[in-house]
């Protein structure tokens, strides 16, 4: 079995020492990428839930060479274990069980004297969610902030705080102040660095009218900052003079605190407004001159400390998440919530490169009226073409875990902050990826303005590419598209229309043009219909022969090159939203989705019922040349809007037999897909290569793009790492030496010997004059003559 597919943006990532690797939470691993190239360097796998946090610790001040070149990381999961990790060799060093879900953590430089002498003693801080609570108390404090001293691998004093969620936990670069945002305060703890002890913790709280999203410390002083839910930003200078220090002087009248509430701990508080909506982060630069923050508008905003002036950084695409500093600060990262990770040069912010993750489900999935899945495969070249929410199409390398291309469907402008008001609601692919095929909805406003598009697409030069061919503005008149299907080893397709009818679309090929993107247009060939009937399903037959069109809960058959009815299935029980036919064989699969749900199979010679089952199937699919065919059923019928967390079973079936030949239970299967793919190669390495039938696996997207590869014909599951199945770069060598402090020297080129170049006189001199390198220019008095004669007219003399 082979997984991919998980989030890149669940956590913050994390730099190493010397910045060349980027540390990311991807699911139950942490992903390594090189920050030179933006490849996958390395994994690390350990962890049985999802990883929350990442924190690499930094070399002290006063270690080896050899010691500040080792790199050494600190991870926390839901799975309540924390790891320590060589991340360089992929090796866990140790474990410390917590036995709660970790959803944050910081480890900051805490020394402790131990016979006189200072030495580093790390301890964490995490905020952990207390799981024994949900069930009895609705609304008990279910977050809780721990410290745990990871020498000895136990928890040290009592809880720091209790909140009615875990919240994320924020420290400052010199690891002396922790805080977390509550509800309206923001919670902050002093950490004696130095000589370590739970009792000399302080806490102070600072008050806000709104709700606050997240914080941040300035890197020298008592200054820190916090978002709220409107996109305020609030500065607070001088926090903690009273509770912090070692006096407890109040070190203003509460006269002069200008913004700050009541009896807050804080000289001051500077309240600034951009954003239009929840602040996401918050940001110091290494100076702390300058203050980032991001949010909706997917625009970082660089904040002038002292004067309060701001200027921006062009709009990124996405909502922004994390943002996150190298410990040179010459390089940042921005989390995006599309599931990208851009790497930036500071301090002018310029992007170099990007690590891409499977784009992310759409808030609104449902848009379309219709609870179908909207992912497109490509048997042959193993693709997931996933629509997103800027209007393109991303498709996806499932065997290697990595983006491959974006295609452009809309040519608009995207902005997060924005109404919805279009979207892609169809993406089919032929079965050997040659063609594709698009719709796109712009919703109406105030009932006017609607549009429907069809889009024909041809393939390009390299899998994932394509280029546009036609154009076809409302296809069916003003009535949506309910499904597209390609003919197989022709350039013919079908599209089927709520509005009663049905479209065959063919491919016109030009043999005058040679430009291969000029060459090909589709028209409609014919348009068929049965008694005004929505359709609202089709699909062709193996051999491309027979086509199935279902006009409600009746399902039709066509030719499709004469448009003739031919035959006509029994109805079925509700509407039919799919249809599939199974490989070669003379079944058809129908899948009804509606309160009376329904998959049944039909025997196309003799036009009636095989078998059913009255189950509720999220998607459905056949093999393209088998007699196998899988559905993904969910556990219970949904009620309205259903959440992706619902569980589901993928049962496997032969057409031949109404029982299943396999099943997998499987998670968060509402608005999950299933298909299957191309598999030259078996997963399993001691599998029998000798079976007569070709190589098939079968693909679980579930509704969170999360997916798993696995062979359905194997009965024993074979995990595979990830790592034998990407493209994974060898770690760069370290620069040593003069490189090290300085960086590479250029490489100065040989000098090319110079030939001599001889002065040869020519009727245009002045052309060739000053030819040659300057050291072997003749002398002046040669150049002068020349050059003075050139610029004489000779007249010929008649003789008397």
């Amino acid at each position: 079995m082979i997984t991919g597919g998980q989030s890149y943006v669940s956590a913050p990532p994390a730099f190493s020492a010397d910045g060349r690797l980027l540390l990311v939470c991807s699911g139950r691993a942490v992903s390594v990428f090189s920050t030179a190239t933006a490849m996958l360097v390395s994994e690390l796998e350990g962890h049985e839930g999802d990883v929350t946090a990442v924190v690499v610790v930094a070399p002290p001040a006063q270690a080896t060479a050899a010691a500040k070149l080792a790199s050494y990381c600190w991870t926390a999961g839901l799975d309540g274990v924390l790891i320590y990790w060589n991340f360089l060799a992929a090796e866990v060093m140790r474990k410390v069980q917590v036995g709660l879900p970790v959803h944050s953590m910081v480890v900051p430089d805490i020394y402790r004297t131990s016979k006189g002498v200072e030495v580093s003693s790390p301890f964490a801080f995490i905020s952990v969610e207390d799981t024994s609570k949900l069930a009895s108390e609705p609304k008990a404090l279910c977050g809780q902030m721990r410290v745990y001293d990871l020498t000895k691998g136990r928890q040290v004093g009592g809880l720091l705080a209790e909140t009615r969620k875990p919240e994320k936990i924020v420290a400052s670069s010199s690891g002396e102040f922790l805080g977390i945002t509550n509800k309206r305060k923001l919670h902050i703890w002093r950490i004696p660095t130095k000589d370590f002890k739970p009792d000399k913790i302080r806490k102070i709280k600072l008050r806000h009218t709104k709700h606050l999203t997240t914080l941040a410390f300035h890197p020298t002083e008592r200054t820190v900052a916090g978002g709220d839910v409107t996109g305020r930003i609030l500065i607070w200078r001088c926090f903690g003079n009273s509770k912090f220090s070692e006096s407890s002087v109040q070190s203003k009248e509460d006269d002069g605190r200008d913004g700050v509430r009541g009896d807050d701990d804080a000289d001051t508080c500077t309240t600034w407004h951009w954003h239009s909506s929840s602040v996401r982060f918050l940001k110091f630069s290494s100076d702390g001159a300058y203050l980032f923050s991001g949010g909706l508008e997917g625009v970082i905003v660089v904040w002038q400390l002292d004067t309060g002036k701001r200027r921006y950084k062009p709009r990124l695409g996405s909502p922004l998440l994390f943002f996150v500093d190298s410990p040179d600060s010459s390089i940042s990262c921005v989390s995006c919530t599309n599931n990208q990770v851009y790497l930036l040069k500071m301090p002018n912010m310029e992007v170099m490169r990007s690590i891409a993750g499977i784009k992310l489900p759409i808030a609104s999935p449902n848009l379309g009226g219709s609870n179908r899945a909207v992912y497109g495969f490509d048997y042959t070249n193993r693709l997931v073409a996933i629509p997103t929410e800027d209007y393109c199409i991303q498709f996806y390398n499932l065997f290697e875990n990595a983006e491959v291309s974006e295609v452009q469907v809309c040519e608009r402008n995207f902005q997060p902050i924005d109404d919805i008001t279009m979207y892609i609601s169809m993406v089919s692919l032929s079965i050997d990826g040659d063609l594709m095929c698009t719709v796109d909805v712009k919703l109406p406003e105030e009932g006017l303005g609607g549009l429907v598009t069809l889009k024909f697409w041809n393939h390009g030069s390299r899998a994932g590419h394509y280029f546009l061919s036609t154009v076809i503005y409302e296809p069916h008149s003003d009535d949506g598209v309910s499904s597209v299907a390609f003919r197989p080893g022709r350039n013919m397709a079908v599209s089927s229309s709520f509005g009663g009818n049905f479209k065959v679309w063919v491919q016109s090929l030009s043999s005058q043009s040679n430009d291969e993107r000029n060459c090909s247009g589709w028209r409609c060939q014919s348009v068929g219909s049965y008694k005004k009937k929505p359709m609202t399903s089709a699909a062709f037959s193996a051999d491309g022969s027979v086509l199935a069109v279902a006009a409600e809960s009746t399902i039709t058959l066509w030719d499709p090159d004469n448009n003739a009815l031919v035959g006509v299935i029994a109805e079925t029980l509700s509407p039919v939203t799919n249809l599939s036919f199974v490989g070669t064989s003379v079944f058809l699969m129908s899948l009804c989705q509606s309160s009376r749900p329904q998959i049944a199979l039909w025997n196309v010679s003799n036009l009636s019922m095989q078998w059913s089952y009255s189950i509720y199937a999220e998607a459905a699919c056949c093999s393209p040349d088998g007699s196998e065919f899988a559905v993904l059923a969910l556990l219970s019928c949904p009620d309205g809007e259903a959440s992706t967390q619902q569980d589901g079973v993928i049962l496997l079936f032969d057409a031949e037999s109404s029982n299943p030949i396999a099943s997998w239970s499987v998670k968060k299967a509402s608005g999950g897909s299933i298909s299957f793919v191309k598999g030259d190669v078996p997963l399993d390495a001691n599998a029998d290569s000798s079976r007569d039938k070709e190589p098939m696996l079968l693909v679980y997207v579930n509704g969170s793009h999360e997916y798993a590869i696995f062979d359905p014909r194997e009965s024993e599951e074979v995990v595979i790492s990830k790592n034998k199945h990407k493209k994974i770069q060898a770690e760069e060598p370290a620069p040593i030496g003069y490189a090290s402090i300085y960086g590479e020297l250029t490489k100065l080129e040989p000098k090319k010997e110079v030939s001599d170049v001889p002065f040869v006189p020519s009727d245009r001199p002045w052309e060739t004059i000053f030819s040659g390198s300057s050291h072997v220019l003749p002398p002046l008095t040669k150049l002068c003559s020349a050059f003075l004669s050139s610029l004489l007219e000779k007249r010929p003399v008649a003789n008397e």
